[in-house]
């Protein structure tokens, strides 16, 4: 036995032995160069190139194998722990992308429950009535009523929110022909899941009013939730008689939404109410623009309507009749503007009121064109209800200017 130390200039004939041939091996079972970078970044006990032994050379070589086993295997459990580890964190910020995805998602299909296009209706509707009733009043403005003004908007939303969603609830088989992008339809909401949505909106929507608004308005406001629910709901349903479909329409954003926001402003700022010149016409325009939104919105429905058997007016007389009527009531509405402005030259600013009316005249007869060059296609009469609610957002725009 030598009791010498295995000396530096031995080392490389050492190394040079086939376990070092097989160690190599083992290492190449990972396969790829950057597990090697990998395990080489880990940390491991080093091993002097050098060391005394009281052990021969032999010995001395199968203690310097067995350490070189060990670091190997430490190295590869080391490899493992790191390897699950990164999944793990891979799966975590998998978690959290699906999570946020889903999110989004039920933003997006809420806002399309809401139905934009009405909700902008009912923002520059209330909005205008009260720039107007404050631009009648100019000594009683008050910026400290601005929060209670804004949750007035929140309240008419969830009120819309509740109508539009409801009509969805009850509709949607008819929805999935008609429009097949709503999103219970598109089963990007479950029936479950809006009967909550519409119920939290109800309940925001009357709490709000009756904390800030008075009793008049509360049951105003009640009012117009029960007019939607009987719209849509059984047993009532009557969107499935034209009359009573088109008047609660017209009442509903017609009437209250006017009346009721004009009152509310009025109330707030301590004054009494009365029917100003422009506040009576602006109440009746709408009220008879709402019975045209009323028979235009059936246009695109006449495939669906008549599979369930929903009687509307676009069934009976067809796409093309309703399309003339509710331009001629249109029309009818922008000479009668221009009448009442002529007429009323002290309440109106008349070079304003005929010439807005006459452009907005114009771009309907324009659109009415359209439709018939068209063929009553059902991207053209998309458009043209489009541009209905186009007209009815570009009346509020001008009201205050009135």
């Amino acid at each position: 036995m030598h009791s010498s130390c295995i000396s530096c200039s031995q080392l490389p004939r050492l190394r040079r032995r086939p376990v070092h041939r097989q160690k190599t091996t083992s290492f190449q079972q990972f396969g790829s160069t950057w597990h090697w970078a990998l395990l080489r970044s880990l940390p491991h006990r080093h091993v002097p190139r050098c060391a005394a032994s009281p052990l021969g050379p032999q010995q001395g070589t199968d203690k310097q194998q067995h350490r070189d086993r060990s670091t190997c295997r430490h190295r590869r459990r080391c490899s493992i722990v790191a390897n699950a580890a990164s999944g793990a964190g891979s799966l975590e910020s998998g978690d959290a992308r699906s999570s946020s995805q889903q999110l989004s998602a039920f933003v997006g299909a809420f806002w399309k429950f809401l139905r934009p296009h009405t909700i902008r209706g009912t923002i520059l509707g209330s909005t205008a009535v009260t720039a107007r009733a404050l631009l009648e009043n100019p000594q009683c403005i008050d910026w400290t009523l601005l929060p209670r003004a804004l949750m007035g908007v929140l309240a008419l939303i969830c009120g819309n929110g509740f109508i539009v969603g409801l009509n969805q609830i009850y509709d949607v088989s008819i929805d999935q022909v008609n429009k097949p992008f709503l999103p219970i339809a598109a089963g990007e909401l479950s029936t479950p899941v809006a009967w909550i949505l519409v119920a939290g909106l109800a309940a925001a929507g009357v709490s709000i009013v009756a904390t800030n608004f008075g009793r008049l308005i509360t049951y105003l406001y009640s009012f117009g939730l029960t007019l939607g629910a009987i719209y849509s709901a059984p047993p009532f349903h009557l969107k499935r008689f034209p009359v009573a479909a088109f008047l609660i329409i017209a009442t509903v954003r017609g009437f209250l939404l006017n009346f009721g926001v004009y009152h509310a402003v009025r109330a707030a700022l301590g004054l009494p109410f009365v029917w100003a010149p422009a506040t009576c016409f602006i109440t009746v325009f709408v009220t008879v623009f709402a019975v045209v939104i009323a028979l235009t919105k059936d246009l695109a429905d006449v495939e669906g309507d008549r599979k369930y058997n929903i009687n509307t007016f676009a069934t009976r007389i067809g796409v093309r009749g309703i399309a003339f009527l509710g331009a001629g009531l249109l029309l009818a509405n922008y000479v009668g503007a221009a009448v009442l402005a002529l007429r009323m030259q002290h309440a109106f600013r008349v070079p304003v009121m005929l010439g807005a009316h006459g452009l907005m005249a114009a771009f309907l007869i324009a659109n009415v064109s359209k439709l018939e060059a068209s063929g009553y296609t059902q991207p053209g009469i998309i458009a043209f209800y489009q541009a209905v609610w186009n007209l009815f957002y570009a009346e509020y725009a001008l009201f205050p200017f009135l």
